[in-house]
C-alpha cells in the first residue's frame, strides 16, 4: 500500500435523488422555442435554478427531435393549472401547451461526473474550475514533503496524539507538540517550538520514494490497550481514570505541565505563539485599564486587529514601521497560512482552535470515530457561518504504520 492524500470535503454532495426539485414543463414546437423562452423569462424567471437550462432536447426513435420547456417551479401536489399565475396561464392557453411534472437538479454540479448525472434528468450548465490545484488545495510536487511531515508527526506519537505546525512556503517546522492531558513522562523535545535551522527544512524535503526510509520502530506506535487513555481527542475524559504507579508527574516549574484541555493541537498552537514572542521581541506588552477599570494587556507596535483606520493613520503606521524594527513586519498573524499535521483527527474544540488561528490546511492520518470534527463525525470546516475555512486532507499511510494504530475504538 502506497502513501495517498485524500481530500475531506466540508460538505458532502447529496445523492441526485435527494437534491432535486419538481418543475412544471411542457412539450413545444421547435419553431416556438425562442419566442417562449423570451416570454417565460419575463413572466416566470428561474431565479434559484440558473444552472438549469430552460429547454430540453430529446431525440425520438425516428430521429426526430422533441423539445420540452420549463414553465415554472412546482409548488406542491396541486394540479398544474392551479399553480400558474395569470400571465403564465395565458401563455399556456395561447400555445395550447400540455403541462407535466419533471425533476431537475437543485444545485449546480461541482464535478463532471455529477453534471453527467444531472443531465440525465434535465440539462444543466457546468463550469469547471480553471486551476485544479487551487481547488484541490495542493500541488503534485508537494506530496513528498507532505508525506515526510506526516512521518515526523508519527515519530512524536509515542503516547497520544501528535501535532506539527509547518510553514508550507519553506517547509520549516514552526512548532510541535503531543497530548499533555495526563500526568506521565513526556520528552521535552516533543512539546516545543522549533528554532530556524537549515537541517529541519532539509529533513522535510527528503524524497519518499524508498519505502524502507519510512519505516518506524515499534516504540513509536501507541499500544492498543492504552488508546482510551492516550488519545485525548478520542477520549477527552480519559484523564479522569487512574494512572499506573509507574508513571511519574512532570515538574511543573510554576505552571501546569498537564491539563485536561491540553490536546496536541492546542499545545502546538501555544508553542507557535511562544516562538513568535521569542523571535519578535520588539512587541512589548503593557498594561492599561479598560472601561471597567480592570487591567488589560496591550501590545505596542502590534499590527494585528488594526482593522479600520483612516488614510492618515495608515501613513503614520507605515512611517513608524519603516523607522522601527523591520523584523516586526514579517511577524505572522497567529498561524495564518500554516499547515498542521495530526496523527489523529481533531475533536471539535481543537478543530475550532484551528479556525481561530487561521490555518491554511489540516492533514491527519487516522479518523476519529467518536468526536471527530473534520469528517469522522461532523464536518466543521464546511460550516458556512465561520469567518475562516481551511482545507482538510486525510493521509492514507502504508500498513507498516497502521499496525497498532488503525483499530476499533468502541471502548471509548
Amino acid at each position: 500500500m502506497a502513501w495517498e492524500l485524500i481530500e475531506v470535503p466540508g460538505i458532502l454532495n447529496p445523492s441526485l435523488q435527494d437534491s432535486t426539485v419538481d418543475v412544471v414543463a411542457a412539450k413545444i414546437d421547435p419553431k416556438l422555442a425562442n419566442t417562449l423562452i423570451r416570454q417565460l423569462s419575463q413572466v416566470c424567471p428561474l431565479e434559484n435554478l440558473r444552472h438549469v437550462k430552460r429547454v430540453r432536447r430529446r431525440t425520438e426513435c425516428g430521429g426526430k427531435s422533441e423539445l420540452s420547456i420549463i414553465l415554472c417551479v412546482s409548488t406542491g401536489s396541486e394540479p398544474c393549472s392551479i399553480q400558474f399565475s395569470e400571465d403564465l396561464q395565458k401563455i399556456v392557453d395561447t400555445y395550447q401547451l400540455s403541462p407535466f411534472t419533471a425533476k431537475v437538479a437543485k444545485c449546480c454540479a461541482t464535478s463532471k461526473e455529477e453534471w453527467e448525472e444531472q443531465c440525465k434528468l434535465w440539462p444543466t450548465s457546468y463550469h469547471p474550475a480553471f486551476d485544479l490545484d487551487i481547488v484541490r488545495g495542493f500541488q503534485e510536487e508537494e506530496l513528498p514533503s507532505i508525506f515526510n511531515c506526516m512521518k515526523t508527526a508519527f515519530q512524536l506519537s509515542k503516547a497520544g496524539n501528535a501535532a506539527i505546525i509547518v510553514d508550507p512556503s519553506s517547509m520549516q517546522i514552526i512548532a510541535k507538540a503531543t497530548d499533555q492531558t495526563h500526568k506521565h513522562d513526556m520528552p521535552v523535545e516533543g512539546n516545543a517550538f522549533s528554532e530556524v535551522k537549515a537541517d529541519v527544512t532539509c529533513s522535510l524535503n527528503e524524497a519518499t520514494d524508498n519505502d524502507s526510509n519510512l519505516s518506524l520502530p515499534g516504540s513509536f506506535l501507541p499500544k492498543r490497550n492504552s488508546l482510551n487513555m492516550e488519545i485525548s481527542c478520542i477520549n477527552p475524559w480519559g484523564w479522569m481514570r487512574k494512572r499506573t504507579c509507574e508513571q511519574k508527574p512532570l515538574p511543573c516549574d510554576g505552571c501546569f505541565a498537564w491539563h485536561p484541555l491540553r490536546h496536541a493541537p492546542m499545545v502546538a498552537i501555544e508553542n507557535a505563539a511562544e516562538r513568535d514572542r521569542t523571535m519578535f521581541p520588539s512587541s512589548t506588552s503593557i498594561t492599561k485599564p479598560d472601561s471597567n477599570g480592570n487591567p488589560e494587556n496591550c501590545c505596542d507596535n502590534e499590527p494585528a486587529k488594526r482593522l479600520k483606520t483612516d488614510t492618515k493613520d495608515n501613513e503614520q503606521l507605515a512611517s513608524e514601521s519603516f523607522c522601527g524594527d523591520l523584523s516586526e513586519t514579517s511577524r505572522p498573524y497567529l498561524c495564518t497560512g500554516f499547515d498542521i499535521y495530526l496523527v489523529w483527527e481533531p475533536c471539535t474544540m481543537c478543530a475550532m482552535a484551528l479556525v481561530h488561528h487561521r490555518f491554511k490546511r489540516v492533514f491527519y492520518a487516522f479518523p476519529n470515530p467518536v468526536t471527530g470534527a473534520l469528517g469522522g463525525v461532523s464536518r466543521l470546516h464546511g460550516e458556512k457561518s465561520l469567518n475562516h475555512h481551511y482545507n482538510v486532507f486525510r493521509v492514507s499511510v502504508p500498513e507498516a504504520y497502521t499496525n497498532g494504530l488503525n483499530y476499533c475504538s468502541k471502548e471509548c
